[in-house]
Parts: structure tokens; C-alpha cells; sequence
């Protein structure tokens, strides 16, 4: 409550110092100062319950509330996407564009789970849910058609990996090696394609993402995942568990990792798993402080 407290203080003073010289400012100024609000609503908005924030929000933009019937579940789904929507709103272009698109489908998975549960009082929830699951579809074709011939490389990449658009698929292939490329999610998005291919250049790709990590962001887990799974094809077995450990570190929640997975990797290949630890935790904490360094093949 006192968090929430604070943070509302926050807001009004924030409010109150933009709109003393709101009108003042150039059209410039005024798109830089409504970006910097939305960096301070993000961070308020992680920084404490998803309920009250969520209703802060809404109060603040309504439009962004308007287009899902309201439901208890994916709460944190449907902040992202309101998120995503207002981002877009401020700086329209096509790397917003497929954070909307993002957003929306995690929206979509959640309330599609949350469709399939049976209230035996209230079984409009299930009706709303269901509703709320084909606005989010409908949304999501909306601007997969209104993005189909962008040269952005992500959206590229999500028009060969969502409908097998072999055309997008060529303009992403043809950008490796380029500068807009040199971020860790093209880097893993392109590995995706090479998995089945061709595994050291998998490694590679794999291995140069990590490197482009910036420190403070999510690292994506599934990279972790595809390491460990190349070097077990490969029967590398000391480096398979090293990185299914790197995995366990990072996030022990996973599902594909058991209470006793690595204990018995580790035992079935007679692997000095107390060493093989500390070189994965040094690992990781190199990829998060940004100096991880790629072997070399």
C-alpha cells in the first residue's frame, strides 16, 4: 500500500510539472516528454501490484482498456498489450508494431488457457474469455496484414515463423551480416532458421547473441535450451550440462528441467558436476554483465 501510495504522489507531481509547461513546448519537446511518461508509467507499473496499476492505467487512457471485456485473469497480458498500444500510439513504426503483435499473442495464449476452465455459477466469464480470445486473434491478423511487406527484420522474421512466408524469409536471410541484425533477438531468430541446417552455425549465432546482451534485459532462456541441445546431439555431454545448468540458474522454474535431471545427467555420464557448476555460474554471470566472449570454432 505505501509503495502504491508513493507512486501515486509520483504521478501527481509528475503531472504537475508537465502541465505547467506543456503548452509552451515544441511539437518535438512534446513527443519527448510524453515518452519519458510512459518510461516512468512502465516502471511504476513493474514495480508494484498489476491490480491497482492496471486501474491507474485505464483511468489515464481509457482507449487502450475499451477493446477487452473486463476479466480477472492475464491481468499482466493485457498491461502489456495496453503497453504496447499506447508505445505505438507516441512512436509509430514497425519495431512497435511487432511489440503490439508480441503482446497481443501472449495476450491470446493466456486467455485462450483461461477459456478452457468451466465456472459452473458464472459461466459468462467463460463466454467474456472467449470473446476476448478471438478479439485478440483478430487483432493480431489486423496488423500481420498491415505489416506484410515490412523490411523490418523482426516482423520479417515473424511472417516466415507465424504463415511460412517464404518471401520474408528470403529479405531476412539476405540481411545477416548487416548492422540492423547485430541485436540478440535477430541473432537467435536467425539460429532458428540454421538449427536443423547447420548446428556449428547454429552455435555461432547462438553464441554471438548472447554476446550482444545488453545488461538489464531478459535474457531468452530458450537459447540456453538449443546450446544444451546441439552440444547433447553433438555428445559434448560436458557442455550439454553445463548449459542446462546455466538454464536452471537463470530460471530454476523452467518446466523442462526436473528436480533431478542434471544430478542424473551428471551421474550417467560421470561428470564432475561441483567444477561444471562454477564454470556455468561464471558463464552466466559473464552474459549478464555484458563480457561474455564467444568460444571460438
Amino acid at each position: 500500500m505505501r509503495i502504491v501510495i508513493e507512486h501515486e504522489m509520483f504521478r501527481h507531481r509528475l503531472q504537475d510539472l508537465i502541465g505547467l509547461n506543456y503548452h509552451h513546448l515544441t511539437l518535438e519537446s512534446r513527443m519527448k516528454t510524453w515518452i519519458f511518461t510512459l518510461t516512468i508509467l512502465v516502471i511504476s507499473l513493474s514495480g508494484c501490484d498489476a491490480g491497482p496499476n492496471y486501474a491507474q492505467l485505464c483511468k489515464d487512457n481509457p482507449e487502450i482498456c475499451q477493446e477487452f471485456h473486463d476479466d480477472s485473469w492475464c491481468k499482466k497480458e493485457r498491461i502489456a498489450v495496453g503497453i504496447a498500444n499506447l508505445d505505438f500510439k507516441l512512436q509509430a513504426n514497425d519495431e512497435k508494431r511487432f511489440n503490439q503483435l508480441i503482446a497481443y499473442e501472449n495476450y491470446e495464449k493466456c486467455v485462450s488457457h483461461a477459456s478452457l476452465i468451466e465456472h459452473i455459477k458464472l459461466k459468462e466469464k467463460k463466454s467474456r474469455r472467449i470473446e476476448n480470445m478471438m478479439l485478440a486473434r483478430d487483432k493480431i491478423k489486423e496488423i500481420s496484414d498491415q505489416t506484410r511487406n515490412s523490411e523490418y527484420p523482426r516482423l520479417l522474421y515473424f511472417h516466415w515463423s507465424r504463415y511460412l512466408n517464404k518471401q520474408s524469409l528470403r529479405k531476412f536471410l539476405a540481411l545477416e551480416g548487416t548492422e540492423v541484425m547485430e541485436t540478440s533477438a535477430s541473432q537467435f531468430e536467425l539460429a532458428t532458421y540454421y538449427t536443423k541446417r547447420d548446428q556449428d552455425k547454429t552455435l555461432q549465432l547462438l553464441f554471438h547473441a548472447l554476446e550482444l546482451y545488453k545488461d538489464g534485459n531478459d535474457i531468452n532462456s530458450e537459447i540456453f535450451k538449443t546450446l544444451s541441445s546441439i552440444f547433447a546431439t553433438k555428445k559434448e555431454t560436458k557442455q550439454a550440462y553445463i548449459w542446462l545448468k546455466v538454464l536452471q540458474i537463470y530460471n530454476p522454474d523452467d518446466p523442462s528441467i526436473g528436480e533431478n535431471t542434471l544430478v542424473n545427467f551428471a551421474q550417467g555420464y560421470n561428470l564432475n558436476s561441483k567444477f561444471l557448476d562454477k564454470v556455468a555460474e561464471t558463464t552466466l554471470n559473464k552474459i549478464k554483465s555484458s563480457t561474455f566472449e564467444p568460444p571460438r570454432f
